[in-house]
């Protein structure tokens, strides 16, 4: 399974009315291309980070959808009041979900870096010990890890039932993530917390 991310940085005053395109317009429009499977969206309106993420059956899928997703993209950016969209295309390496999220789910998303040789025992590590780990913490819903194999580069996202929990539990995420890291040779590139605006990623559990 492949997944594809475009992070806006969006006007705050103009999420409620990218939230409401996204679910609207671009979702349909996504899961109408074969190989999608299901759409989140995650927002910070306090930075105006917005992340939409796409799934994909197949990595030929999500490369051969390019030129219809752009103008879907590039509106989703209009309504968003932000400018030019980044975008990514990951190889979701693990999803688990204890399950699924309801409303008013919120995620901690970690960025990282490691070195391309040692990527495949940082994912087996994430599996293994960084996953029993994160079922403890309060609130626990999911968590994925998308990786570019080819750069090195990878991000968690770890989904709780509220907004108080991961608040709750931010001490505790922040010494297991060192702990962590530290094992895979993995570096920190940066750590964002999330409203789970959408959450319809159709994936089935990769652990």
């Amino acid at each position: 399974m492949f997944a594809r991310s475009t992070t806006i940085q969006a006007q705050p005053s103009a999420i409620d009315a990218g939230i409401a395109h996204v679910r609207d317009k671009v979702m349909p429009a996504l899961e109408d291309i074969p190989g999608c499977v299901g759409l989140s969206l995650l927002v910070d309106r306090r930075s105006g980070r917005c992340i939409i993420t796409s799934s994909w059956e197949t990595e030929d899928a999500m490369r051969a959808s390019m030129d219809r997703v752009r103008t879907i993209r590039d509106q989703a950016a209009e309504k968003f009041g932000g400018g030019r969209a980044q975008v990514d295309q990951w190889d979701i390496a693990v999803l688990h979900r204890d399950h699924r999220a309801r409303e008013g789910a919120c995620a901690r998303v970690i960025w990282t870096k490691t070195d391309p040789t040692r990527q495949n025992a940082a994912i087996e590590t994430y599996k293994s010990q960084a996953l029993p780990n994160m079922e403890t913490l309060e609130g626990f819903c999911s968590a994925s890890l998308l990786v570019d194999r080819a750069s090195g580069r990878g991000v968690s996202s770890v989904t709780f039932d509220t907004a108080a929990a991961m608040e709750h539990n931010r001490d505790a995420a922040t010494a297991m993530r060192e702990r962590m890291t530290r094992r895979a040779g993995m570096e920190v590139v940066d750590i964002c917390e999330f409203e789970l605006a959408l959450a319809h990623l159709r994936v089935p559990e990769l652990v």
